[in-house]
């Protein structure tokens, strides 16, 4: 369980939608979370990525060499 306090704002704004939805708040949020979570996870994977790239741990391959290897 987790408990959120959001400003008068958003609590009025999560109300509406709901009401006008029929749907929870909870969904709202839990949506909101989800979506938001899954682009902060490709926001990490990126700066990961690019910080192997930065520190030599991994190389960028050209197209032909990428498909070259697959077929080796």
């Amino acid at each position: 369980m987790l408990a959120v306090r959001l400003s008068p704002d958003v609590e009025s704004r999560l109300d509406a939608l709901a009401r006008a939805t029929g749907r929870s708040k909870s969904f709202y949020v839990r949506q909101a979370i989800l979506e938001y979570l899954d682009d902060l996870e490709d926001l990490y994977l990126a700066e990961q990525r690019l910080n192997d790239l930065s520190s030599g741990k991994d190389e960028v391959v050209g197209a032909e060499e990428f498909w070259r290897g697959l077929a080796d």
